[in-house]
């Protein structure tokens, strides 16, 4: 047993050396921030004997405790590392590579928080970098820059962009050897693109692509080496077949969709990644009625620092609150939640974070349509408060946030 330990030890520092950092996904959020930390402390030291390689170590941990938790503080740390990694940069191609570094810390920024110059800004840098020599990094490059592109043409939502950034994730692919994490990212937001794609056009060729894609990843992303990885596939095929089972009205897809959500729910606990484990259950609750311990635990896990999954997962929870409140006629309630949301409309962390304000007014408009229903009253100002909270979240990137608001104006304009 002892032995056993022991070569369990050795592996595991093995891995803590590896250049691929999948391993991580084996860790909770806590274990990822003290590995952070250690290699930040280790590169800043005079005695380092790689001070480059180190501080791009160190920026990677931070951008992945960022992405579990979505800490502002540990962008902030990731980024800081970035710099570091480019003053000690000793050649060209050590410089392209610690600008790619302060690139993917500016694309999870977004991914995090919205704002769509964080990508033109990042695709600006990588407009002015001089060729690399390494062909590693050449295929690093371009594939962050399909991965910028992809983004921007979602938000976008034009065809023409969507099909260019789907040539550019497949060129990208084909050109990238031996870097599984970034291949797995790429092949998710390939994914993710090709399903946006095809479930906007009807496009079979579009939607079997993704599913192709999709399959691989779970196929490849073992539960027990990479949960977070397979998690994240299972999740995005679970929105896929329940946004065909709902346009195709098939309540076999859509019990397969839910069959998968609670597959991804259950790959890791919620304190191991609380935004992923948040995610899944957003994604859920956009198609199921989910407990309100579930959705206020996701809420939890999710608000302060202005996060699109927070702003998502508090107008789900204040929207669920809404409908079971409204289907039963109660007016106490339906007054209860509008003055808790009132009450946050006043707090300088909601006025301050732009998506929490648009999730508050989405949520105002329910409340206001819910209670309409039994009292008969026109509700007055719900169509502007809508319309204000769509084009601000679509300002800030949030997509989602603003097609709850657009959806919801329908209904408005239809009452």
């Amino acid at each position: 047993m002892f032995e056993f330990g022991r070569d369990l030890r050795r592996l595991f520092e093995k891995a803590r050396d590896s250049d691929d950092l999948g391993w991580l996904e084996l860790i909770g959020v806590g274990l990822v921030e003290i590995e952070a930390r250690q290699q930040s402390t280790d590169a800043g030291r005079v005695s380092c004997p790689r001070p480059f390689d180190a501080s791009l170590r160190a920026a990677a941990l931070w951008r992945e405790h960022a992405r579990r938790c979505g800490v502002a503080s540990s962008l902030e740390r990731a980024e800081s590392a970035g710099r570091d990694a480019a003053k000690h940069a000793a050649n060209g191609d050590q410089a392209v590579r610690a600008a790619l570094d302060l690139a993917q810390t500016a694309m999870l920024a977004f991914d995090l928080r919205g704002g769509p110059d964080r990508l033109t800004a990042a695709l600006d840098l990588l407009s002015e970098l001089p060729p690399a020599r390494r062909l590693d990094t050449v295929a690093a490059a371009a594939a962050l820059h399909a991965r910028l592109r992809a983004r921007l043409a979602l938000l976008s939502g034009r065809l023409s962009e969507l099909s260019e950034a789907a040539k550019l994730l497949d060129a990208a692919l084909a050109n990238l050897k031996g870097a599984r994490t970034l291949e797995d990212e790429l092949r998710l937001d390939r994914a993710a693109l090709a399903l946006e794609t095809g479930l906007n056009t009807r496009d079979a060729r579009m939607l079997d692509k993704a599913g192709r894609d999709l399959r691989a990843l779970v196929e490849a992303a073992a539960p027990e080496q990479r949960p977070l990885s397979r998690a994240r596939a299972l999740a995005l095929c679970a929105a896929g077949m329940a946004a065909l089972a709902a346009i195709a009205e098939a309540p076999a897809a859509r019990d397969q969709a839910k069959a998968m959500f609670d597959a991804a729910a259950q790959m890791f606990t919620p304190d191991h990644s609380p935004l992923d484990w948040s995610a899944i259950q957003v994604l859920r609750a956009e198609r199921e009625a989910l407990s309100p311990v579930v959705l206020i635990q996701a809420e939890t896990l999710t608000e302060g620092g202005g996060l699109i999954l927070g702003a998502l997962a508090h107008e789900q929870r204040v929207a669920q609150d809404t409908a079971r409140a409204g289907a039963a006629g109660d007016l106490t309630a339906l007054m209860n939640i509008e003055t808790s949301l009132r009450r946050r409309l006043v707090r300088p962390s909601v006025t301050a974070t732009p998506l929490d304000w648009a999730a508050e007014q989405i949520g105002l408009a329910r409340v206001a349509l819910a209670r309409a229903r039994w009292t008969g009253e026109i509700p007055r100002g719900v169509g502007l408060m809508l319309t204000e909270a769509a084009q601000t979240a679509r300002e800030h990137g949030a997509q989602v946030l603003a097609e709850r608001a657009e959806r919801l104006t329908l209904r408005t304009q239809s009452a």
